[in-house]
């Protein structure tokens, strides 16, 4: 009676190779089943969603001159006694995530060291005061024909399940002609557990809004600078 023979055992020259290739294999016949690394579908469709708005807000066309015309960029924070807060050296990463997108648009905009240098803070505290005549005469010091004004605020409600404050952190952006006529006003919103951190948490907010916001802006700005009526408010989209 004919057995066949047993074929010989072919070992791996490198165990160590061997063994990760077999654990990479199982990794990859695991994926395609269920994976905790699996992208979520609702926040690729928003990231998408906001991807083509941007590129929307951007192909609006601009005229010339506007691009040689100043914007100056000031900062304040809406304190719980109804003071704003306008120091500009405490908003200097805020101000650098809107002033640097700005200027890769191709807009002109001052330093801070230069509205420093020209501006008084009284100056700065009328923009955020609706005192348009202080306000004008800074403009006119600076010689900006634009300002863009970025005001945050915070609201702070109890959450009953986790027993701790919700902090909604909104960063609203008005961009108005050196007259005071404004021509873009935008705004965006998050809330957070972070606890009294408003303006770290203002700037993680602006930092993973600037981009639309910026947009926005923008847009506005291309098709509203010295033409028609001022705008209304346009609340972020979701």
């Amino acid at each position: 009676m004919f057995r066949a023979r047993p074929r010989a055992v072919r070992r791996c020259p490198r165990p160590a190779a061997c063994a990760l290739a077999l654990m990479l294999a199982a990794t990859q016949v695991a994926a395609q089943g269920f994976s905790f690394s699996q992208p979520d579908a609702g926040e690729q469709q928003a990231q998408q969603a906001r991807e083509r708005r941007v590129a929307e807000y951007l192909s609006t066309p601009c005229r010339a001159e506007l691009r040689n015309k100043k914007i100056m960029v000031v900062i304040g924070e809406l304190q719980s006694n109804g003071f704003v807060s306008a120091e500009q050296q405490n908003y200097g990463p805020h101000f650098q995530a809107v002033n640097q997108r700005l200027r890769a648009l191709g807009l002109a905009t001052w330093t801070p060291e230069e509205i420093r240098k020209q501006v008084a803070q009284a100056e700065i505290d009328a923009y955020f005061r609706n005192n348009p005549d202080a306000a004008l005469a800074a403009s006119k010091r600076l010689g900006a024909n634009f300002v863009l004004r970025g005001l945050i605020s915070s609201q702070a409600t109890p959450n009953p399940v986790m027993a701790v404050n919700q902090v909604t952190v909104t960063m609203g952006f008005t961009l108005s002609e050196a007259s005071g006529k404004v021509i873009s006003n935008t705004e965006a919103r998050g809330a957070s557990y972070a606890g009294a951190d408003v303006a770290g948490m203002a700037l993680t907010l602006v930092n993973e809004e600037a981009d639309e916001v910026v947009a926005r802006l923008y847009a506005d700005y291309c098709q509203n600078a010295g033409l028609g009526p001022p705008p209304k408010s346009r609340p972020a989209k979701k």
